[in-house]
């Protein structure tokens, strides 16, 4: 069975505001993998800062996907700036808007990765493999993330210029079905930092800024040793950032209820 991960955190843009603490995301979600979940160093790539360009986040992307079979287990994991957009093939019933994470070089001329362009790279996995998505950035509804240090706060949603928005406007011909129906075939286990209306919060946490879900995601698994099921650790997310007075919901979206009583990374 192999094991594959790919890990993506953005402190330092090009041209757009500058972020805190994804790098810290990025390592401590490698260190549970390398400690807790049999994952090998050659088997985790990482992304971050300047390296992490969109063409080169799709194309390890397709590393992750590209031969994976029955029984693999693959990890992407993303800390950075989201944004939304206009949808434009109809795909996105419920708001219209195409959901975004934003490459060290962003730009709104092509510059995005969009949620479609995720499903188009990973519809091609074969029934029986693990994938799990984890998504500490603004990337859904009208998610934000900022950062909050003491009265110290940045927004982390990037919003679309004039001319982008304006395309709120048009009309759209809908079609009958959206992306939670087409990736029902896969085996997807999808975690967010907060609902679709919230911001998800990256935080002072001791002496280092952490987004504050990866913190606590990390933490619990680091509690129990790796062995924990989804469900009890969604719960256990969510209870911490509540008691540090986070205003955050975490959400868990898998393929099956029975996954969450599975322990995490496992199929």
């Amino acid at each position: 069975m192999a094991k594959k991960a790919l890990l993506v955190g953005i402190n330092d843009y090009r041209e757009i505001n500058d972020l805190s603490g994804c790098i810290n995301d990025v390592t401590n979600i490698r260190d549970i993998l390398l400690k807790y979940y049999g994952f090998a160093v050659p088997d985790i790539r990482v992304l971050v800062n300047s390296r992490a360009t969109k063409a080169n986040i799709l194309a390890r992307l397709k590393w992750l996907v590209t031969g994976a079979k029955k029984g693999d287990a693959l990890v992407f994991h993303y800390s950075g700036h989201g944004t939304r957009v206009r949808d434009r093939n109809g795909d996105e019933l419920k708001d219209h808007m195409d959901e975004a994470i934003c490459p060290w070089d962003t730009n709104w001329d092509g510059g995005l990765i969009l949620d479609d362009d995720l499903y188009n790279i990973f519809e091609g996995l074969k029934t029986g493999v693990s994938f799990e998505v984890i998504l500490d950035s603004c990337h859904s509804g009208t998610g934000t993330r900022e950062i909050m240090a003491m009265k110290e706060m940045k927004i982390r949603f990037l919003p679309p210029p004039m001319d982008i928005e304006c395309r709120n406007e048009e009309s759209l011909k809908v079609r009958n079905f959206g992306m939670k129906e087409a990736i029902k075939k896969l085996n997807h286990v999808l975690w967010s930092g907060c609902k679709s209306s919230q911001t998800s919060a990256d935080a002072l946490i001791g002496n280092s800024f952490n987004g504050a879900f990866t913190y606590y995601f990390c933490k619990h698994i680091r509690n129990a040793q790796g062995k924990i099921n989804r469900g009890d650790l969604i719960k256990r997310v969510r209870a911490s950032l509540k008691h540090e007075q986070y205003s955050q919901v975490p959400q868990l979206e898998t393929y099956s209820p029975a996954i969450e009583n599975k322990i995490v990374f496992e199929a």
